[in-house]
């Protein structure tokens, strides 16, 4: 046992005038206390001796400060309730105690009691309190659950020993909340914290105490095993027959590891802080011991190191409740048993083993439980008892099992099944099945990468993503992405896209691009399962390709002919293109759901039609520009027209502008524009016009004014400060110095502008801008968000000549921050560089920005000099410390 350091000194407190002149040598008490348990954890002692050596040490000076302040009244006691009457408290835990009185006693001695509450904190304890008689504690108990529960734990630390008695018996189970109503209020009181935390373990930015598998589960099996069974320690759930001894050892391992985690939390912040947040993950590793690796940052080993912790102790909450559920609400009346088959049986709607020898006399039976639970949607899951079976049993999925066609066949039938395929993988994962039948995929179980691009580890993501394709094909779901539901009633075989997204991020961590390895563990496996060579080699090349479509859409100018007639070319036909189209929408919903939005929903879909076009026209027939050009000016006129405007106007009109102008703009954007601007006299520019949502997904802001130098880098700052993201700039200067620019944006939630107070702000603003002519930059006032700040993410800029549009491609790579592209736009205004076009994608906290640009003559930009220039200037403004270097290269 740890040292707990010595009372204050008699003589000390004998020397004090009065009371509040010992704070001082109690805060040293309890500062010298934790620096020596601070220690001792950096020596290694165990988190669980560190633990109860503060909860007696916080005793200690409890103890005494009480009988410094009340004495030793009849009638009066002092009790630590909660996770303190547990004696589980860490550096910076709530203090929460009870003082039970009897109610003259409290009237008596108020003065004091509000004195010694005062005196705690001015110590430096961060106290909870409550001053309750027993008949108030009855009242509340039976009120509230939280309340029972906080008094479950209560321990006497000082007083009336009999008045403390007397409440224990009152709020007994058989007097408040009998165990069948605890463990039903308790349940729901976890599935809501458990939805309140996205229903997953795998958050970014976890809670350890509150997240599902997080201290919070421990203590919910300690609770229901205190009321019902009148446990006093986790250890008798064993000799009750709940848990065997090596599930009882990994509750308590899991238990100390998130213990250590907490107990480290508190020292680094010196608060009660339970959430791993960015901030402190880096920190955290190093102190765990964990260094980077080649493939592996040592933050990622030592969050893959928790979510597997948190995983396991899931597991074991999952299969606790379930016995306790027979136990407490059935009585352990769980009904005859429903036979199934030979080697399985339904009892009270659960699937279980009909002997407990059936795993190891027939093996294959550990995947029939998944295919079982997929054909009978009547049983409501596995009964705790299969459940350690199969985890007893994992060992058996060898070689020899995977090599097993009736492991095979069974595996492909959970695939092809009409419904429960979601359900069914998110088992085999929760138990372990499907790490250990495909071994790969033991790699990624827990995985985390250490961006803000990836929400969740690639075990769950790849889940989620199985379940959005799933979701694709049911019919009451087809609302949501309509294009989506058409498309997957085209796939010839569900389970080959299924087989990819199971496989497409199967290798990362491994070195190497993933998406090659990915396929080449995708080619193995379905060869293996009986697939066809076709089948198989079109699997290998979704796994390969996955990224292929969301990389072209989002950085390539899938309006030029050439980008589409590429990408058509490395497609080759419809089913693959049906395919792949499905796989991306699905992969990006499920890496980012917040950041899946209607942009990069409308950009998935423009390029998923053009490619069909160009597939449906032919290969070898690739869209010329100037037929793509004429058609489109041909529909913009008829559109025009339509609302009464003159084509003759549209065509001397087109004679100013760019070719680039129709090249990147849709017939109803073109004809949107020009009808705007033949409806607008000189007098009343500049003009500043907004759509709500357009077929973009965006919300369109559209300007046409007289050309200025640093009008670009003005607009961006402004709608920046606006509080706009920009998805989209196109940029283009007439032939009489006239801006048409045009930018696609959405509010920072991820969604249009459609509210018209706040589009009425945004014009308003920008024309007020406009019409001031005002010169040099605007400041943006937004700060960087605290999450960014933890990802040292380099500035790298490069480029590339296009020379069939004659411009040049600049790509930048950088933190994303406010301002950044008023930034961009001042270093072309300093090199005197013009910006046609800009692909605005932001991926976690990195921005991979394209912008197209040429020199002041719109000729693209050859000399070396201009390279170098642009390229200096981007470095000195956004990584300064680096710029000297970057810009000499």
């Amino acid at each position: 046992m740890s040292a707990v350091p010595a009372p204050v000194p008699a003589d000390d407190a004998a020397a004090a005038p009065n009371l509040r002149d010992l704070i001082p040598l109690y805060r040293r008490q309890l500062r010298d206390g934790r620096e020596a348990l601070f220690k001792e954890f950096d020596q290694g002692v165990p988190v669980t001796t560190l633990v109860l050596s503060l909860s007696e040490l916080t005793d200690q000076v409890l103890r005494e400060v009480w009988v410094r302040h009340v004495g030793t009244p009849a009638g009066l006691a002092l009790a630590a309730v909660g996770g303190y009457g547990r004696q589980e408290l860490h550096p910076a835990s709530d203090l929460d105690i009870l003082i039970l009185a009897e109610p003259a006693v409290e009237a008596a001695l108020q003065e004091p009691l509000e004195q010694l509450v005062t005196f705690l904190w001015d110590i430096g304890l961060q106290v909870g309190h409550s001053v309750r008689s027993v008949a108030e504690c009855v009242s509340e108990a039976a009120g509230d659950v939280t309340v029972m529960t906080n008094l479950m734990e209560a321990r006497l630390l000082a007083g009336d020993a009999a008045l403390f008695e007397r409440m224990r018996g009152a709020t007994g189970p058989d007097r408040v909340w009998d165990s069948q109503a605890f463990f039903t209020a308790k349940t729901e009181e976890q599935q809501a914290r458990w939805h309140k935390y996205g229903d997953t373990a795998y958050n970014l930015e976890p809670n350890i105490k509150e997240n599902p598998g997080g201290l919070r589960d421990i203590q919910m099996i300690g609770w229901v095993a205190k009321r019902h069974f009148a446990a006093a320690t986790l250890h008798e759930l064993v000799t009750q027959g709940f848990l065997i001894e090596p599930e009882y050892q990994a509750l308590i391992e899991g238990q100390n590891h998130l213990w250590r985690i907490r107990f480290a939390l508190h020292r680094l912040t010196g608060r009660r802080e339970d959430r791993l947040l960015f901030d402190y993950q880096r920190t955290m590793a190093r102190q765990f011991g964990f260094s980077d690796g080649e493939n592996n940052l040592a933050v990622e080993q030592f969050m893959q190191q928790y979510y597997r912790t948190v995983q396991e102790l899931n597991r074991l909450n999952e299969m606790l409740l379930q016995l306790f559920r027979e136990a407490i609400l059935l009585h352990d009346d769980i009904g005859p048993p429903v036979p199934i088959n030979k080697r399985f049986q339904s009892r009270s709607g659960y699937l279980e083993i009909s002997c407990p020898t059936v795993f190891r006399r027939y093996p294959v039976a550990l995947l029939e439980v998944f295919y079982l639970l997929q054909t009978h949607p009547e049983l409501s899951g596995v009964r705790a008892s299969t459940i350690r079976s199969i985890r007893e049993n994992r060992h058996r999925i060898d070689d020899a099992f995977r090599a097993d066609i009736r492991a095979r066949s069974l595996f492909m039938e959970c695939l092809r099944a009409p419904q429960g395929i979601t359900h069914s993988l998110r088992r085999m994962n929760r138990y372990g099945v499907l790490a250990a039948y495909i071994p790969p995929f033991a790699n990624i179980v827990g995985r985390m990468q250490y961006d803000l691009f990836h929400v969740y580890t690639v075990d769950e993501h790849t889940l989620a993503l199985l379940r959005n394709l799933r979701r694709f094909t049911v019919p009451e779901h087809a609302e949501e992405f309509p294009l989506c539901s058409a498309v997957s009633l085209r796939i010839p075989k569900l389970e080959v896209l299924y087989l990819a997204g199971l496989f497409h991020d199967i290798a990362k961590g491994r070195g190497g691009d993933h998406s090659q390895l990915g396929a080449r563990d995708a080619w193995d496996f379905c060869r293996l399962h009986g697939l066809s060579e076709f089948d198989s080699r079109l699997v290998a090349w979704l796994v390969e390709k996955h990224l292929l479509m969301s990389m072209t859409a989002q950085r390539k100018d899938i309006s030029d002919p050439e980008v589409i007639q590429a990408f058509a070319e490395m497609v080759g036909e419809q089913t693959r293109l049906d395919y792949l189209y499905l796989l991306t929408v699905a992969d990006s919903r499920a890496t980012n759901p917040e950041r899946w939005n209607s942009w990069i929903d409308a950009l998935l879909r423009e390029l998923y039609h053009a490619t069909r076009r160009a597939l449906l026209r032919g290969l070898e027939h690739p869209q010329a520009q100037e037929e793509l050009i004429a058609q489109k000016q041909d529909e913009a006129k008829r559109l025009v027209q339509r609302y009464g405007g003159d084509p003759d106007a549209c065509t001397r009109l087109w004679r100013r502008f760019s070719l680039d102008f129709f090249l990147h703009n849709s017939p109803d954007e073109i004809a949107w524009q020009t009808r705007l601007i033949l409806d607008t006299p000189p007098g009343a520019l500049p003009l500043v016009m907004i759509r709500p949502v357009t077929a973009r997904g965006g919300t369109e802001i559209f300007i046409y004014t007289s050309d200025r130098a640093n009008l670009f880098a003005r607009t961006t700052a402004l709608l920046d400060q606006l509080g706009l993201s920009i998805m989209d700039a196109r940029v283009m200067t007439t032939d009489d110095h006239m801006a048409v620019n045009t930018y696609q944006v959405l509010d920072l939630d991820g969604h249009p502008v459609n509210d018209s107070d706040r589009m009425e702000e945004i014009r308003g603003a920008l024309t007020a801008d406009l019409r001031a002519h005002a010169s040099g930059g605007i400041a943006v006032a937004r700060s960087l968000p605290r999450r960014h700040r933890h990802f040292p993410i380099e500035t790298r800029v490069s480029f590339a000549v296009d020379e069939a549009n004659r411009r040049t491609v600049m790509r930048l790579n950088t933190l994303d921050r406010p301002g950044l592209l008023a930034e961009v736009g001042e270093v072309f205004q300093t090199c005197n560089i013009r910006l046609q076009n800009a692909k605005i994608a932001t991926v976690g906290a990195e921005v991979d920005d394209v912008f197209f640009i040429t020199a002041a003559d719109e000729s693209p930009i050859l000399c070396e000099t201009a390279i170098a220039c642009l390229s200096r200037e981007v470095y000195a403004r956004l990584d300064p410390d680096k710029g000297a270097v970057k810009g000499a290269g």
